[in-house]
Order: C-alpha cells, then sequence, then structure tokens
C-alpha cells in the first residue's frame, strides 16, 4: 500500500523552543480530532465501505494523516529539543515533562492520553462519511485555534499548511458522499433501509 519518502510532506524548520507551544500543539497528536484518530479511523472505515472509489479516498487521506502525524512530531520535537528542566518548570508543559520527559507521545492538550473511542467506525458509509466531514472540520477548527494562540512563524507556517489539508480533505469526503448516495434508492439512507425492515420481507 505504501511507499514511504524519508522527508517530511511539509518541511518544519522551528528556530525556538517553546514549551508552552508544545502543550497546544500536541492535541493535533494525539487529543480528540488529532492526526493519529483521523488515520486510523479512515484506515479502518475503508474495509466496510462497498464502493472502491471511496474505498481508495479513505484510503488516500489516511495515509496522509499518518504524514501529517509525521509533521505534528516534528514539530513537537523541535519546539521541546535540548530544552532543560529549567526552561519546562513553571510551564503547562512541566507535567507532560516529568511523566514522557520529551519524548513525543499522543496526547491532548488537557493531557488526556489518546484513546480509540475517538475513532468511529460504524461500517455504515452515511453515517461514516458523515462522521469524516465532522471530523475534518473539528480538526480546521482546533488548527484556527492553535494559530489564534501561536505568534511564532516557524510554527504557524507548518500549521496553516495542515489547516488546509483539511479542507481539502472535507471537500473529498463531500465528493464521496455524493458517490455513494448517487447509487442508492433514496428509501435506502436516513429513514429507512428495506433491506433491514422485516415487514418489508
Amino acid at each position: 500500500m505504501w511507499i514511504y519518502e524519508k522527508k517530511l510532506e511539509y518541511p518544519v524548520k522551528i528556530k525556538n523552543p517553546n514549551p508552552q507551544i508544545a502543550q497546544v500543539i500536541i492535541s493535533q497528536l494525539g487529543g480528540p480530532d488529532g492526526e493519529l484518530g483521523a488515520s486510523m479511523r479512515y484506515l479502518h472505515q475503508r474495509y466496510s465501505s462497498p464502493d472502491s472509489k471511496v474505498t481508495g479516498i479513505l484510503t488516500d487521506i489516511g495515509t496522509e494523516e499518518l504524514a501529517h502525524l509525521e509533521i505534528v512530531a516534528a514539530i513537537l520535537h523541535q519546539l521541546t529539543k535540548n530544552l532543560t528542566p529549567d526552561q519546562i518548570a513553571g510551564t503547562p508543559f512541566a507535567t507532560y515533562f516529568v511523566d514522557h520527559t520529551v519524548g513525543t507521545y499522543p496526547v491532548a492538550a488537557s493531557g488526556v492520553p489518546f484513546d480509540m473511542k475517538y475513532v468511529g467506525v460504524k461500517g455504515d458509509i452515511i453515517t461514516d462519511l458523515h462522521e469524516d466531514l465532522a471530523a475534518e472540520q473539528k480538526a480546521r477548527t482546533t488548527y484556527d485555534n492553535i494559530l489564534r494562540l501561536v505568534d511564532d512563524p516557524d510554527v504557524r507556517d507548518p500549521i496553516k499548511f495542515l489547516r488546509e489539508r483539511e479542507i481539502v480533505h472535507y471537500q473529498r469526503f463531500g465528493d464521496a458522499l455524493r458517490m455513494v448516495q448517487d447509487k442508492l434508492d433514496s428509501k435506502n439512507f436516513y429513514a429507512i433501509n428495506p433491506s433491514y425492515d422485516r415487514k418489508n420481507k
């Protein structure tokens, strides 16, 4: 499935380490709307997709989310590399440091570790694609919030790239939803699915 290029999808070159910013960015690593959850969601949903084109979209976006996970991890690494305990003490990052030093561990900004309950997989393509559309908008909002809090242009640049990709993914999932709905009789979604209704048998 993969051909791995040993370079980031988008470059990360942060000159000034900053534990406060790292504490904010970390939500997009392991938070409820972060890149780890997105990759797991789409790469698991693809198996129950009834349409090969939609499966392809889920696979494409799911693998790109792994690349985004790598970008976020690179941002975190560069923001915390070579920090001394004195630089970390008294910052919100100190509680993370106690448990993980400056290792890259998937948690939310609130400190809650990543949980697979963030990953919505229902096995119904209409439901799953609506989940995906919402997930992309929630991730876009999280990136918006990060941009509201972060001034460092070296951090903002890759974050802006990641935000733009959330919008593209939202559009592609919209295309996928249209593809699926065009193949269904109107009675097969939202209100009733005759194949599951015993009265119709």
